[in-house]
This record gives C-alpha cells, structure tokens and sequence, in this order.
C-alpha cells in the first residue's frame, strides 16, 4: 500500500521540479516564462515522437514477412521465432539500460538508443537473409528497450499529468501507424523492404538532432556503472499499486499480441483477401481506438479507468470471438474497436496508478519495469500462438483458445483490482508540473 507519507514526498518533489522547470533559462518578465512552457511542450512532443517512431519501426516489419519468407525461403515458424528475439532483446535491454538515464541524464542514453536504432534500420536495408533479418531485430530491440525507459521518464520530468497520458497514447498511436504504413507501403509504392526503412532513418535524424538541441531534464548522479547490472527494484511506497497494475498490463498487452500474432491471418479468413493493407488494419484498428481511448478518459479518476478498461476488454474480445465463428468480418472488427478502448484504457490507467508517485531518480527504472511487464505479456502469449497455429492447431482454434486466455486475464485484473481498496493519500495536484 502506499503510505501517506511516500504521497506527500511525491508531491513536495513535484513542486521542487516545478520550481526547477521553471528556473532554467529564464529571465524576468512573463514573456521568459511563457517561452520556458512553450520549450518544455516541444520537448515533450519531441519525445513522445521517438515513442512513437520506435514502435512504428519495431512493427514495420510485419508486413513484409510474407515477402521475406517468399523471397528467402524460410517458413512460418521461422517468423515467430523473428518475432520472439525482438521481444527478448527488449526485454534483455529494459532490464540492463532501463535505470540507466535516472544516473546520466536522459539525453546520453536517447542519443545512444537513436544510434543504435539507425545501425537496426541500416541492417534492415542491407538484410540479405534470415540471419540478418534476425540480427536487426535483436539490435532494434535493444535499442527500443534502453530508450523506452529513458524518453518516457523524460516526458514526466517535463509534466506529471500530461507525461503520463503522453506515455500511455505515443505507444499504440505508434504501433498502429507503423503496421498500417508498412502495409501501404507494400501494397502501392515500389521496392518497401527498402523505403520504409530509409524514411525511418531520416526521421531518426531528425529526432537525433532535437535531443541534441534539447535541455537535459535530469541531474546527473554516481552510480551509473553499478545501475547496468540487471535488477528489478520497486520503491516499497509502489508496491500496491504496481500489484493492480501488473495483471492489467499482462491482460491488455496480451490482447496486442493476439492481433499482432493473428491479426493478419484472422482478416485475411473473414474477408478472403491476401492484401497486407488488409493484414495490418486489424492491428491498426485496435491501436488507434486505444489512442483515442488514452486521450478520452485522460482526466477519469484511474481505478474507474480501469474498471471500465476491463470491462471493454471482456466484451471486446468476446465479439471478436463469436464473429470469427459466424465468419463476420463486421463483427470482427467491431470487437476489435471495443476491445481497443479496453487496450488503451488499461494500459494508461495502470501507467497512471503508478508513475505519478514515483521520484525524479526512480521514475525511468519504474517506468521500465512496467514495461518489462507489457512486453513480457506481449511477446510470449504471441510466439506460444505463433507456435499453435504453425505446428498444433490451426489459426481459428488457436484463436479461439487465444481470446478466451485474454478473457482469463481481464477477470483475473478485474479480480485483483476488487480485492485492493485504493490506498489513502495526499492527491497530486491535477496541473502539477503542467506547461500551461
């Protein structure tokens, strides 16, 4: 439980960092003041942009396996398992770099991570077989992985409420553009396995060239050697919130892998079309409804985020169940939107149970280990169902038991969410560090 006292520091430190935002630079007068919230703005945008183009990137590929496959000869069991190493590599770099930017400042580890993202993108170009296709996806995951807890740390350094909300939309707004875009790509222009990528590079330029224009959001500390070795710590003020949080993030991103994993095979079923457009709308569809859904319910007391999350999640899924057994594409993607607002609202209103009482020097490693959490349920319900679909029971089925596991989960978050009264404390203040 969180005690009051860890929400009365959270609170002092939030106008400490208040005081500090507004110090930087400024001279007297309102007009400084007023440029200091338009800097940190941008800034925040900024970084909410290198979330959303890395996961843009990281499902980028998707779309194209179909045609590495053809042109490399390598089977379907063999893109589950490029699926599967990408997840590793985030999880590996979330658990390595992902308290790292709490000791050198945010700025040294987003250069660092948009580096090594453009070698991943470079591979991509260059890839010439499975092996390098494999390759680039372990160097993108762990480029993802060291960032993500770096950028979304930032964006709360910036502003408490709004970084959170920033947290919980750029990663679905990101994911489905990605898919969606890859898959025109595919479709309409020419030669994708390369363009693609090379736009992504000249956008990772780009941002590259912000952070260095940027100002560090963080004081630099001792300890950054030490901060490398793997360890997962939760400040003990955290602990019963994180333990609500925990099975919504499991429920609501293993909802992301169903649609990641069988998504396009699913759509392609129901409408009788090979079209990668196709493929990556279903994806697409529950991204941008979830993106919707973090900016709809922003200002919604996050328990009752929660609640209504799960209960979208439940009924979402269901439909999409039943449609896939009556053969309805309308049905399916129906349930898919619905079980979008339940995606999005989970995956914020954990964000924003949490993150909101972490300190300036824990939020990055907190931040991280949610996301260890997210990816954990993404990555191996996902390669389990790539896996019974290749070699067990065929896509529908696989489906069917999919979904009904997701449906599980959410009972099971709904379940621990009961059992947990919320915790008495101090509020935060609703415009705590807002730019506005």
């Amino acid at each position: 439980m969180t005690t009051r006292k860890g929400t009365v520091s959270a609170t002092r430190e939030a106008a400490v960092t208040i005081g500090q935002d507004s110090g930087h630079g400024q001279e007297a007068g309102g007009g400084s003041e007023a440029g200091s919230r338009r800097r940190r703005g941008v800034t925040l945008v900024l970084l909410g942009s290198i979330v959303v183009s890395f996961l843009a990137a990281s499902a980028a590929p998707t779309p194209m396996y179909a045609l590495y496959a053809k042109q490399w000869g390598f089977s379907a069991l063999a893109t589950t398992v490029v699926f599967g190493v990408y997840a590793l590599a985030v999880l590996a770099s979330l658990l390595t770099f992902g308290r790292l930017s709490d000791y050198t400042g945010r700025r040294p580890v987003l250069l660092a991570g948009l580096a090594v993202q453009a070698v991943a993108t470079v591979l991509f170009i260059t890839a010439d077989g499975l092996g390098t296709l494999l390759l680039a996806r372990v160097v993108q995951g762990l480029a993802t992985g060291a960032s993500l807890g770096a950028v979304g740390a930032g964006m709360l350094d910036l502003d408490r409420r709004r970084g959170a909300v920033a947290n919980s939309f750029a990663p679905g707004l990101g994911t489905g553009s990605g898919a969606l875009v890859s898959a025109l790509a595919v479709q309409y222009l020419p030669d994708p396995t390369h363009l693609i990528y090379l736009v992504l590079l000249g956008v990772f330029g780009v941002q590259a060239a912000g952070v260095l224009a940027m100002r560090e959001t963080a004081s630099r500390r001792p300890g950054a050697l030490r901060s490398l070795v793997p360890e997962v710590r939760l400040p003990a003020a955290l602990r019963g919130e994180v333990a609500i949080a925990v099975p919504v993030l499991v429920a609501v991103w293993a909802l992301a892998g169903f649609y990641g994993s069988l998504g396009p095979a699913l759509t392609g079923a129901l409408l009788h079309s090979t079209s990668v457009v196709y493929g990556g709308l279903s994806l697409f569809i529950l991204a941008g409804v979830a993106a919707g859904a973090v900016l709809a319910f922003q200002r919604t007391e996050p328990r009752q985020v929660l609640y209504l999350s799960i209960g979208a999640l439940v009924v979402g899924v269901a439909v999409t169940l039943a449609a896939v057994s009556a053969d309805s594409a309308a049905g399916f993607f129906a349930g898919t939107a619905i079980a979008g607002i339940g995606f999005g609202g989970g995956f914020q209103g954990a964000i924003r149970l949490v993150i909101p009482l972490a300190g300036e020097q824990e939020r990055a490693g907190v931040l991280s280990l949610l996301y260890i959490v997210s990816y954990l349920g993404l990555g191996v319900p996902a390669v389990v169902g790539g896996v019974l679909v290749t070699e067990v029971n065929g896509v529908l089925q696989t489906a069917r038991e999919y979904g009904s596991a997701v449906i599980l989960l959410a009972v099971l978050a709904l379940a621990g969410l009961l059992l947990r009264r919320p915790a008495r404390t101090v509020p935060v203040p609703a415009d705590c560090g807002s730019p506005s």
